[in-house]
C-alpha cells in the first residue's frame, strides 16, 4: 500500500482577511523618530567615579535607593513584629 501523508501539504486558508506588513515593508523613517541615547548612557555608566551602576544618575537614584531600603527595612519590622504577636497566647 505504501505510506501516505497524513496532513495535508496544502496551506491552510486564512482566518483573517488581513495581511501582515513585513518589516522590509515599513519607512525607515517612521518607525524611530527619537534621538539614540544608548551611546550617552554607556558614557555615564561607565565613568570610573566610584559609584556603583544604581547610584550613577544622581538625586532620583538616590531617592529611589534609600525608599527601597526603607520600605525593605520597614517591611521586615513589621513581620517581625506581626510573627511575635501571632506567637503570644490570647487573654481570656
Amino acid at each position: 500500500q505504501g505510506l501516505k501523508p497524513i496532513v495535508s501539504t496544502e496551506s491552510p486558508a486564512l482566518i483573517f482577511g488581513t495581511t501582515t506588513k513585513l518589516a522590509s515593508d515599513l519607512p525607515a523613517t517612521d518607525s524611530f523618530l527619537g534621538k539614540n541615547k544608548v551611546p550617552d548612557l554607556q558614557k555615564l555608566f561607565q565613568q570610573a567615579d566610584g559609584l556603583p551602576v544604581h547610584l550613577k544618575r544622581g538625586v532620583p537614584d538616590k531617592l529611589l535607593y534609600r525608599t527601597t531600603m526603607a520600605l525593605t527595612i520597614g517591611g521586615t519590622i513589621y513581620c517581625l513584629v506581626a510573627l511575635y504577636m501571632a506567637s503570644q497566647p490570647r487573654n481570656q
